[in-house]
């Protein structure tokens, strides 16, 4: 059975065989990291210490989305995965136990809902029309949803749009505690509600403050994000998450090479809160991109159309 990274390398590092080749793949992965060229003999070798892990639990070991201590679990994969990294589109392994044996979260989602139905309607005017602002009311009645939002919402507001930038960082983790922490009834349909005018669609666009999250004064590189999306355990994971379940597919019904679309919009989520937030481009569209440009890519011209084309042109997302 597959066990978390954890529990597995506290096996490994029991036996000293597995200990001694495991110091190796973090040696690999730390000049990884630092983006040290390895020469072909050092190559070798960590691909080796790969390969010696054979049926270990380690080689095989997943982590979980709403795990404790969850990017030091990361950290395990990618060290004992380190050869995977090799090149920008080669990251179709995902760290993540799939979804459906993970265990799924009973919500009151419904039970709220018709609660907030019952109440007097002159309240929540705009309901009907606004799905958007529906969900952000069933939010509100959930302790623990609307306190995870306004967490991130006054950390993200916070000098955003004004001279003091906001913190970024303290933005981005904010957005991925609530997504890890409410349950999916929730943030799915704060998310992804359905919008027929601009006045929802602009509620939508907003959920996850882009000002602070998602835009900056200018738009980066592509690559440049991605560069520093594979500098961050956490970043890289969700890319790999990412790739692994939104791969798109012409001739599936759904558009997906996993047929798993919810995986998929799962798996969108996860970047939020990462150096990839992708966002809605606009209050009258459902297309979503990441805030980067493709100008001046020189011959990575078309690396860096296909990191845009990931989330502009997916048939599956």
């Amino acid at each position: 059975p597959r066990s978390d990274c954890i529990a597995a390398e506290q096996l490994c590092l029991l036996d000293s065989t597995c200990n001694a080749t495991y110091r190796v793949l973090e040696n690999c992965a730390l000049a990884k990291t630092r983006f040290l060229p390895l020469d072909h003999d050092s190559r070798v070798r960590c691909l080796n210490a790969e390969l010696d892990l054979g049926n270990s639990s380690l080689l095989h070991c997943k982590c979980h989305r709403r795990m404790k201590r969850q990017e030091h679990c990361l950290r395990i994969f990618w060290t004992v995965h380190s050869s995977v990294t090799d090149g920008y589109f080669n990251l179709e392994t995902s760290p993540y136990e799939n979804p459906a044996n993970e265990e799924h979260w009973k919500t009151d989602y419904n039970k709220l809902a018709a609660l907030l139905s019952g109440k007097d309607c002159s309240q929540l005017a705009g309901d009907a029309t606004n799905p958007c602002l529906k969900a952000t009311h069933v939010c509100n009645l959930s302790k623990k949803c609307v306190r995870l939002r306004t967490d991130y919402a006054s950390i993200c507001t916070k000098g955003a749009g004004s001279e003091d930038m906001c913190d970024r960082r303290k933005c981005h983790r904010g957005l991925r505690n609530f997504f890890e922490k409410v349950p999916e009834d929730f943030t799915k349909r704060i998310l992804f509600c359905p919008c027929q005018d601009e006045l929802c669609g602009e509620r939508r666009r907003k959920t996850i403050v882009p000002d602070c999250s998602f835009q900056y004064n200018t738009k980066p590189n592509c690559l440049w994000l991605l560069d520093s999306c594979l500098e961050d355990h956490i970043c890289k994971s969700r890319l790999a998450d990412f790739q692994q379940n939104c791969q798109p597919a012409d001739m599936s019904p759904d558009g997906c090479s996993q047929h798993n679309h919810a995986a998929c919009l799962q798996a969108y989520m996860g970047m939020i809160g990462t150096p990839m937030t992708p966002n809605y481009v606009s209050n009258s569209s459902i297309e979503v991109s990441l805030w980067c440009t493709c100008e001046s890519s020189g011959n990575q011209k078309e690396k860096c159309d296909q990191i845009l084309g990931m989330f502009e042109s997916n048939k599956c997302l």
